[in-house]
C-alpha cells in the first residue's frame, strides 16, 4: 500500500507541476499532457471500477472501452451499458473513443486465411452486420458522451493492395453514415487488417478524404509489419489523427515473433514521437493499450509498470 501512495503522490505532483506551465504537462501546453491520458479499461481489469480506480490513482482523465466484464462493448445489453455509464460518471472520466470491432471481420471480395490467432475481443461479428454494428455503435457512443468510434479494415489478406479499392469503398460509405449522424470514426493501422502500418493508414484516410474518418495511430502494431513508428511512420499519418495508442513492442523479422513490452523497454521511439507531437501541437488524447503481461499475469501491475513508463518517458520528453 505504501508502493501505491507513494505513486499517488508522484504522479499528483507530476500534474500539479504541468498546470503551472512546464512543456509536456501544462493545461495549455501542445503535446501530450496528463490530462489526455487515458487506458483502455480492460488492460487493467474486466470490472471497470477496478480499472477506473486505478486510472484515478495516477489523475488520468480519460478511458477507452472495449471489454467490460468479460463481454465484448458492443454486445452488452443495455442495462449493462447503463450500469457502465453510471460507473464512469461515478469516477469522473472521460471516454474518448469507443472501441468497436467494426471492420474486424473478412473482406467479402477477399477472404482471408486466418494464419494465426486473431484478436476479436470476445465479438464474433461479420460483414453483414456492419450496418446494424454501425447504428449501434453510434448509440453507444451518444450514452458515453463521445462522438468519436475505433474501426479497422477487415483481416489482412495475402496482398493488402489488391484490397485497397474494396475496402476504401465500404469505409467511404461507412464514414458517410458516420457524417450525417455527426460522428467520427477513427481507423486503426492493426498488424493483421489491410490497415497495418503508418504509411497504408495515412494513405487510406487520404483517399477516403472526410472529416468523418481520421486515423487512430498505433505506433507498435507498425513494428510487427517491419515498419519504423518514427519518424518513417509518423511522417504518414502527421495531423491525421485525434487519438492514438501506446504499447510497446520488440520484433524478430526473422522469426516473425513479437514480444509486447511496457513502454519505454521496446523499440517504439515514444520521445521521439511526443517531441513531434508537441512540436506540431497535437491536442488529441493517448491511451495506454498494455498488452505486455508480466510473467504472473498480473494485469493491473502489468499495465501499472507500463503507464509508469509512459509518464516517465512523457516528463523526459
Amino acid at each position: 500500500m505504501t508502493d501505491l501512495w507513494t505513486r499517488r503522490s508522484f504522479c499528483m505532483a507530476l500534474g500539479a507541476l504541468g498546470a503551472t506551465g512546464t512543456v509536456g504537462w501544462g493545461t495549455t501546453a501542445k503535446g501530450i499532457t496528463l490530462a489526455k491520458i487515458g487506458v483502455i479499461t480492460d488492460e487493467v481489469s474486466q470490472d471497470p471500477d477496478k480499472a477506473l480506480d486505478f486510472c484515478a490513482s495516477y489523475s488520468l482523465s480519460y478511458c477507452e472501452l472495449r471489454e467490460l466484464w468479460g463481454r465484448n462493448l458492443m454486445t452488452l445489453p443495455p442495462a449493462d451499458l447503463q450500469r457502465a455509464k453510471e460507473i464512469v460518471d461515478k469516477h469522473h472520466f472521460k471516454v474518448s473513443e469507443i472501441a468497436s470491432p467494426l471492420f474486424k471481420y473478412n473482406l467479402p471480395e477477399m477472404p482471408a486465411q486466418p494464419s494465426e490467432k486473431r484478436d476479436t475481443f470476445m465479438a464474433s461479428f461479420t460483414d453483414q452486420d456492419t450496418e446494424s454494428l454501425l447504428k449501434h455503435a453510434f448509440e453507444v457512443a451518444r450514452l458515453f458522451g463521445t462522438d468519436k468510434i475505433r474501426i479497422f479494415s477487415y483481416w489482412r489478406v495475402p496482398d493488402p493492395e489488391k484490397a485497397f479499392p474494396h475496402v476504401r469503398e465500404r469505409l467511404a460509405k461507412a464514414a458517410a453514415v458516420a457524417a450525417q449522424n455527426k460522428m467520427t470514426l477513427l481507423l486503426e493501422n492493426e498488424q493483421s487488417c489491410n490497415v497495418g502500418t503508418g504509411k497504408e493508414l495515412g494513405r487510406m484516410v487520404r483517399a477516403i478524404n472526410s472529416p468523418a474518418l481520421r486515423a487512430m495511430w498505433d505506433p507498435a502494431n507498425s513494428v510487427v509489419l517491419n515498419e519504423t513508428p518514427y519518424p518513417d511512420g509518423y511522417q504518414h499519418v502527421r495531423g491525421l489523427f485525434p487519438h492514438m495508442h501506446a504499447k510497446d513492442v520488440k520484433h524478430d523479422p526473422a522469426t516473425g515473433q513479437s514480444a509486447w513490452l511496457p513502454v519505454g523497454s521496446g523499440v517504439v521511439d515514444f520521445r521521439g514521437i511526443f517531441r513531434a507531437l508537441a512540436r506540431d501541437g497535437y491536442e488529441g488524447t493517448l491511451s495506454l493499450e498494455t498488452h505486455y503481461r508480466r510473467p504472473d499475469r498480473n494485469s493491473l501491475e502489468s499495465s501499472r509498470e507500463s503507464l509508469e513508463g509512459l509518464l516517465k518517458i512523457l516528463k523526459e520528453a
